[in-house]
Formats: structure tokens, C-alpha cells, sequence
């Protein structure tokens, strides 16, 4: 995105409505095209199929055309019909052709405003802003589509007038908080060049291009004039191929097979590498005086803002082969969302050496050995193991009475594994908790960290099924905004000296001056 200082940009002024950018209903205009495309494509190979080009031609060209001006004219009615307003406590969007609906939002519910450029808007150099209220999904307000320059000039505004009205800004001379550089100086916490985005794809290994061209068969019956759900169009396919498989011999079989698996390996992992390159290209993390600010994508570019008081918690994990090679993911849990995710995506393949600084810049401090970690409870763990394996030796039942005796064999072992599997991964749930923060970290092949910051916490809640009330063990849930926190199997007398340190914590800090 642009560089250009957004306070040389003219906003709009407060109470006077204001109309997105003109380019706006071209770009609506043709991504409505793409709706069309479909039916029209049909309609053609049905005109080809019957070989009556040329009569039929002639009436469906002017069609086409009509459909596509109506597509236009609607387009640019909506682009018309649509304006924002900044006012002094809030944005006011209005829009509707026919039906008007109003929509306002306080500043003060704005969690967020971050820029977002898919492929098309950002030919023409637009951005669509999103005002994220922590709602999330539908509920927060989107504005399509503005210039770059405008966007971040607005997206400057929004934060400006959302800090007046925080107590602690309120505190300082109106001049220092209005103070907030355009080319403020960025130090950059982690990127990842074309070398680090393709090891990071070769482990996002993915078969999801098998589920799009399973959702392009469902076309295929009417273009193609098969039915691809008819077994007997498969059975008939296998026997075809049977007697060619059987002449190829023992050994071209076997190189048939390797040479399939080699092939599901090369599709999962080209599809791996174009996935990661679409979402995590030109991936950088800033830190500025504004917060962290997070920039990727190829086609759909997006660049987020997040200030440093508004990151709740943070999360460390990663994959059961990428830890084997030392590498891991870094989350920030904030109220707004990314992408549909309560956590924003801020290393998304790193060492520790690399994720360490940025904890620190959050104002968290990395998990350390040195803490006094606890692991769950004992009894914790003998029921968990009992549950996971007892799953499996049930269905030993069913499989001694209709299959044959030595098959029971099966669902016993598979008890006995995951018992065993539960009983050592015991030593990997633990947590602990330090001056500032609570720590909790769970999983043998891929672990996952979690830390919360102590004052931050809103609520905790202690749980107790009717198994745990009767062992003397409980879950005890923290209240983050805009995630999860819980620690399971932990002995009731040491939850309820977890609940009542943290809620020391939570009631000693004055939240009117909490910021960053």
C-alpha cells in the first residue's frame, strides 16, 4: 500500500455526508460480472451443443449486453446511494437503493480499523476499510471502497477521535493526544521473504484442491450429461481398467502406486506453497508509536493496526512436524477479529529467537523453564486416561461378537495405546503463574502456550463436572476478551488460590489508566 502522509489528506468534515470513491461501482460492477459468468457460459455450450450458432447467436448476444448494462446501472445506483458520515462521537454509513438503512457506531465500540485490498480494488488502488467492533462477522462496518491515501487517513482519524474520548488521553493536554505522526519511525519485528514463505509451504502440505474440484463436479452433470453419483458408472470404470492394470505386471503396479503417492505429494504441496503465497506474501511486522502494524497478502492485501494495551493475551504454538524442526506460530488475542479468527496471526513461522523480541514488545514475557511450573492432578490424569482408552474398549464388545475373535485384538490395542499416550503427554499439561501473568501450556507432539497478562483478565470461574467434584479436581476458566482461557485438572485447592491471586491482581489496577 502507499506510503503517502495521511495528514496531508483532506477528510471529510464532521456532520457532511460523504460518498466512497467513483471507481467504486466499476470495480462492484465487474466483480458482479463474475455471477454472470456461469449461467452465460452454460447457455453458450448448450448454443454449441446443438450446433444452432448462428441463429441463436444473434437473439443471445443482445441479452448478454442488456444483463451487463443492468449489472452497471445497478452498480453505480448503489455507489450513488451510498455515504459515511464522521461525525463527533460516531461514523454513520447510509445506503440502500430503494429500502435505506443507516447504520452508526460510536468510536468508542471501534476496536479496530484496518485496510484491505483484494486483487481487484487494488488495480484501481482502492481499499476497503473495516471498522472492527468485536462483534464480529456481519455486525462490524465495512466501507468499500476509498483510495489508500484516504483510507489510512480515515483509519488516522478514527483512532484520534477514539483516543479523546479514553480517560487516560482525557488526562494529557489535547495537543500531545493528537500528536500522531504520519511517517512515524517503524521498527520491523519479523518478515518473511520468498525463502522462508516457501519452507513455511512445504509444510502447509494441503489436499484442499480435491475439495474444489469435488465442487466442480457438481456442474458437471448438466454440461457433461453424466451422473457422476451413479456406482455403476465407477464399477464399470474400475472393471475397464482392471484387465490393463493386471497386464502391467507385479513390478509396473508397484511403480504405478509410488508414482500416485508421489503425485498426492506434489498436489498437496504445490497447494501448500500457492495458499501460503496468496495469504502470508510480503508478510512484515512494525512496531510503531500507534501499535503493531501488520501487512500480507498477493491478490487480497491487508494491513492491520493493533495498539500494544489492546493485546489481551498471546498464544505459542505449532504443528506436530514443523516442531520437530524448531519452528512455531506466534497469535495476538485481541477483542478485534482477523479473517474471521479471535487471534491475529503476528509470526506465522518462526524460531524462538525470532518470536521472543516480539512477546517483549507486547509487553509479555516468554515462557521460561525458571518459572514454578504445576502440572495438572494426579487423579486428573488417571481419569483421562481411563476415558480415552475406555472409548476404545467398548467397542471391543461389539467387535467380539460379530467378528472373528483375534479382530478384538484391534480395539484393545488402540485402548491401551491412547491410555498410554494420555498418561506421558500428563507431563506436558502444566501451567504457572508469575508476578504478572498466568502461563499454560498443554500437548506432547505439538505444544501449545498460552499467556495472559494478570490485570487483564475479566472474570474466573472455577467448574466442576460430577467425576471432578468427587476427585477433588476442577477447570478453571479465566474471562479473556476475545479468546479462550481455560486450565484443566487442576486440584481444587490450588484453583481456588489461582482465583483469588488473580482477582487480587484484577481489583488492585485502575482500568481507567490501563494503556499503552
Amino acid at each position: 500500500m502507499s506510503e503517502q502522509d495521511p495528514t496531508k489528506i483532506p477528510v471529510a468534515a464532521a456532520g457532511e455526508p460523504q460518498r466512497t470513491d467513483p471507481r467504486t461501482f466499476l470495480v462492484r460492477a465487474v466483480s458482479m460480472l463474475g455471477q454472470l459468468a456461469l449461467p452465460i457460459g452454460i447457455a453458450l455450450f448448450s448454443i454449441f451443443r446443438k450446433g444452432e450458432v448462428a441463429d441463436k447467436a444473434l437473439l443471445f448476444l443482445p441479452f448478454v449486453l442488456i444483463l451487463v448494462g443492468i449489472n452497471f446501472g445497478i452498480a453505480y445506483l448503489r455507489w450513488l446511494r451510498l455515504t459515511y458520515t464522521t461525525g463527533k462521537e460516531d461514523i454513520r454509513v447510509e445506503s440502500g437503493i430503494v429500502s435505506r438503512a443507516a447504520r452508526s457506531v460510536p468510536y468508542e465500540r471501534i476496536q479496530d480499523v484496518s485496510l484491505e485490498q483484494k486483487f481487484l480494488p487494488r488495480l484501481f488502488g482502492l481499499v476497503e476499510v473495516k471498522f472492527e467492533t468485536g462483534a464480529g462477522g456481519a455486525e462490524d462496518l465495512k466501507l468499500a471502497y476509498l483510495t489508500e491515501a484516504q483510507g489510512e487517513a480515515l483509519r488516522l482519524l478514527i483512532r484520534e477521535r477514539r483516543e479523546e474520548e479514553a480517560a487516560e488521553v482525557a488526562a494529557r493536554p489535547a495537543a500531545d493526544a493528537a500528536q500522531v505522526p504520519a511517517d512515524e519511525p517503524a521498527e520491523v519485528l519479523f518478515s518473511m521473504d520468498a525463502g522462508r514463505l516457501t519452507t513455511f509451504g512445504l509444510f502447509e502440505f494441503s489436499l484442499a484442491v480435491f475439495a474444489v474440484i469435488g465442487g466442480a463436479f457438481q456442474y458437471a452433470e448438466s454440461i457433461a450429461g453424466i451422473e457422476l453419483w451413479d456406482p455403476d458408472l465407477w464399477l464399470g470404470l474400475a472393471e475397464s481398467q482392471q484387465g490393463w492394470i493386471a497386464g502391467l505386471g507385479p513390478m509396473l503396479q508397484v511403480i504405478s502406486a509410488i508414482a500416485g503417492i508421489i503425485a498426492l505429494v506434489v498436489v498437496g504441496s504445490v497447494t501448500g506453497l500457492v495458499r501460503t503465497y496468496l495469504r502470508d506474501w510480503g508478510f512484515v511486522l512494525e512496531k510503531t508509536v500507534r501499535g503493531f502494524r501488520r501487512r500480507r497478502g498477493l491478490f487480497t492485501r491487508t494491513d492491520v493496526v493493533m495498539p500494544v494495551h489492546r493485546v489481551q493475551a498471546i498464544e505459542l504454538g505449532t504443528g506436530l512436524v514443523r516442531y520437530r524442526f524448531g519452528w512455531h506460530e506466534l497469535k495476538f488475542t485481541s477483542l478485534a477479529q482477523d479473517a474471521g479468527q479471535s487471534s491475529h496471526v503476528v509470526a506465522p513461522f518462526a524460531k524462538m529467537e525470532e518470536i521472543a523480541p516480539i512477546i517483549r514488545a507486547a509487553g509479555f514475557a516468554p515462557p521460561s523453564e525458571d518459572l514454578d511450573w504445576h502440572l495438572a492432578s494426579r487423579k486428573y490424569r488417571l481419569d483421562s486416561a481411563l476415558l480415552e482408552g475406555g472409548v476404545f474398549a467398548l467397542l471391543a464388545i461389539p467387535v467380539a461378537i460379530f467378528a472373528p475373535l483375534p479382530f478384538v485384538l484391534v480395539p484393545l490395542g488402540l485402548a491401551a495405546f491412547f491410555a498410554g499416550a494420555n498418561l506421558y503427554a500428563w507431563q506436558f499439561h502444566r501451567h504457572a503463574l508469575s508476578a504478572t501473568q498466568i502461563f499454560a501450556r498443554r500437548g506432547l507432539l505439538s505444544p501449545r502456550t498460552q499467556i495472559a497478562s494478570r490485570v487483564k483478565l475479566h472474570s474466573v470461574e472455577i467448574e466442576q463436572g460430577p467425576i471432578a467434584r468427587r476427585r477433588g479436581y476442577a477447570t478453571l476458566h479465566l474471562g479473556l476478551a476475545g479468546g479462550k482461557f481455560s486450565i484443566s485438572g487442576l486440584p481444587l485447592e490450588q484453583a481456588v488460590e489461582l482465583r483469588a491471586a488473580i482477582l487480587d491482581s484484577i481489583a488492585a489496577k485502575d482500568f481507567s489508566r490501563l494503556g499503552g
